[in-house]
């Protein structure tokens, strides 16, 4: 399969990367190993995303439902993830990538918010990709953090309650420098949205694959974004 970009594709990819588990227990393997060899394909999907016309990538890396995970696989996954920036920052760098991180920071270790605000400052004038990692995410907390910062404005007088609509609050959001996801990706077979950017997916296109993610290679990620080229977006209009 070819890398090359194709017409009318999508700008801004989210996935939601999931079956490490499955797929690790499935050969006989502790879960954590899976979630290994689910970071070593985020490289490659990075790294294809110039040749298929995707500037933005977001990635579903911890939720805020995932605390309820075993004690021993949450902190194993904390630890994966500095590993990760810290193997990766140099790569992320010279690729042109500019890393962002969104999600509720207060409960992640200092040691690893420290890591991720380096990231992002290293990072931040690098403009070929633009990777946002959802670190302890869930969309309704990201919408209810929002409105809290957006009652305060209000409450300060510096909002009026008249000036409040959709396009108001989205500037209140983690990704307010980003535009919507155009196409959303769920690996595994699951077909759901497990909480994943409620607000900004409200027009996005959805794909459901059976792939898990540690198998979902370049190729695959090339199929679907050349799929994604023969689905007609209306918004609700109606086609003339």
């Amino acid at each position: 399969m070819t890398d090359q970009a194709p017409s009318g594709g999508p700008e801004h990819v989210a996935i939601i990367m999931d079956g490490n588990g499955r797929w690790a227990q499935s050969r006989g393997r502790p879960r954590l190993f899976g979630h290994q060899m689910g970071a070593r394909r985020v490289r490659e999907i990075v790294e294809a995303c110039p040749g298929l016309g995707v500037r933005y990538l977001t990635i579903f890396a911890f939720s805020t439902e995932n605390w309820k995970r075993t004690q021993t696989e949450v902190s194993g996954l904390m630890k994966l993830f500095g590993r990760y920036i810290q193997r990766e920052a140099q790569t992320l760098l010279e690729a042109g990538v500019r890393v962002r991180f969104i999600g509720d920071r207060v409960r992640l270790r200092p040691s690893l918010v420290e890591m991720m605000d380096r990231l992002e400052e290293l990072t931040q004038n690098n403009d070929m990709i633009h990777l946002t990692v959802a670190l302890n995410y869930g969309g309704r907390d990201e919408v209810a953090r929002a409105t809290k910062r957006l009652a305060r404005d209000v409450a300060d007088g510096n909002l009026s309650p008249d000036d409040v609509d959709a396009e108001t609050l989205a500037k209140y959001l983690d990704t307010c420098v980003l535009p919507d996801p155009d196409l959303v990706i769920r690996t595994s077979g699951e077909a759901r949205i497990s909480n994943f950017l409620l607000w900004q997916s409200a027009y996005s296109e959805y794909e459901f694959t059976s792939t898990l993610w540690p198998d979902f290679t370049k190729d695959h990620f090339a199929e679907i974004i050349r799929n994604y080229g023969n689905r007609e977006r209306r918004f609700g209009a109606v086609a003339v």
